[in-house]
Formats: structure tokens, sequence, C-alpha cells
């Protein structure tokens, strides 16, 4: 496996992708929702992003060999939850394009003396700043919508991912997914609409953020799609698994 650069001797926010990516709107969105982001997580989902997490940190965890990348890191609730479980084994990197999400990160890194063990990188997955086949194992939890849900630089993005994985690598992802029951779906949808936008959109001072959270989680991919976008992106083989029914789903992509 080519061993990684440090990523933490790099400036990875002026790699030529992220000074070109900055105007993205969701990059604008993320940088002024950071301070009650986890706070609504915990409140939207009744803390179960919190036990989805931990199972998807345990299928990366698995089969991991080196360091482990949490791409789109946001506040680093993965990548802590990464250190915790692999009980002090493994380093974490976490990447991600939002300043202030990173800092909301690091606040969380050092409240809890993690320093050693995680190391945040901010850049874009456009252009990750890593060697070739430098992770073992990536994961991502809860951002994977924001790379492919109507995004015309979604094959950019799973390509890199792709190019950074050693063979035989695996993408970890969490999300939210469409239940394959109507009644199931259609209580889903009403909650996304009613609770979801509204009230996430009040707590944050930001109802743009979470009305495009609420929407771009009631129209994303079911999860045999998920499977379809992952196949056609170059990985050999993908297992899913539904999460509450189908209110989300952990899959895990082979290279």
């Amino acid at each position: 496996m080519t061993v990684c650069r440090d990523p933490l001797k790099q400036d990875a926010g002026r790699s030529r992708k992220a000074r070109g990516h900055s105007s993205q709107p969701l990059l604008h969105m993320f940088s002024s929702i950071p301070r009650r982001y986890d706070l609504l997580n915990r409140l939207l989902t009744g803390g179960l992003d919190t036990w989805w997490r931990k199972q998807a940190a345990e299928e990366c965890l698995r089969h991991a060999s080196g360091p482990v990348l949490d791409l789109c890191c946001g506040t680093g609730d993965l990548s802590i939850r990464l250190a915790n479980v692999s009980g002090g084994g493994r380093h974490v990197i976490g990447i991600d394009f939002s300043g202030p999400m990173l800092e909301e990160a690091v606040s969380k890194l050092r409240a809890r003396r993690l320093q050693r063990r995680i190391g945040f990188v901010r850049g874009d997955v456009g252009e990750l700043p890593f060697e070739d086949a430098c992770f073992s194992v990536i994961g991502i939890s809860f951002a994977f919508r924001n790379l492919t849900y109507q995004n015309p630089l979604s094959s950019q993005y799973l390509s890199e991912v792709i190019r950074v994985l050693s063979p035989g690598g695996r993408f970890v992802l969490v999300e939210t997914s469409r239940p394959p029951n109507a009644l199931l779906r259609a209580a889903v949808d009403a909650y996304y609409a009613l609770v979801v936008s509204r009230l996430g959109g009040m707590v944050s001072g930001h109802p743009d953020a979470y009305r495009y959270l609420a929407e771009s989680a009631r129209r994303f991919y079911t999860s045999e799609e998920v499977c379809g976008i992952l196949l056609d992106a170059g990985f050999r083989q993908v297992d899913s698994r539904p999460l509450l029914g189908g209110v989300a789903a952990l899959h895990v992509a082979l290279k």
C-alpha cells in the first residue's frame, strides 16, 4: 500500500480544486450552521444518529489497516467515534471543506483530549490531498447525499474516493434512505417536511439550510439505487444493511 503523505503538514485548503469549489452553495450553507448542528442532529433523530455512526465506525474498523479517513467529517462525530471504538490503536484523519465546521470539530477534539489520535484537514473531495491507494478504509456519515444528490460533480468525487483507497479497500457510508414500506415512507416524508425543515430552521436560525437538508433526505435514493451508483463509479462489490426499516442504510463498497 502506498504510504500517505502527512496531511497535517499540508494546507489542504489551498489546493487548486479547493479554491475553485469555494463558491459552492453547500459550502456557505454548512459554514453557517455548525454552532447548533450537533444539537439538532441529536434532537431531530432522537439520538439515533449516534447509534448509526457507532455501527459505521465498527464496520470501518473491522478490516482496517493504517489510518482511517473520515470523509466530509463536519464537526467530527464519526472521527471521534472511530477513535473511541478503536481503543487508541488507530489514527483517524478527518477532512471537510468548511472551516467553521472544522473549528467546531477541533474544539470537541480538545475537550476529549484526542489531539494525538485525530487530525483534521481542510480540503475538497474533488481533489483529496493524499497519495493514490493511501487508505484501506474511508468512512462517511450523513454526507454522501451532499456529494451525489443533484450534484454534477458526483462522479469526480467518487473517482477521488476510489483513487485514494488501496486495492481491496472499503468505503463505508451511513446515510438516510428511502424506506421500501409505503406507509413508513409517507410518515418519514411528513416528518422531514413538518419537523426537520421547520424545527431545524427555527432552532438553527438558517431555514434555507434545513429546508435543503430535509428535501435532499426526502428525495434521496433508495438503498438499491445507492448500490447502483457505487457500482457504476467503479466499486466491484457493494453490500447494504437497512437501519430502522430503511429510514437509513449502511453501505460497504469494495474497491
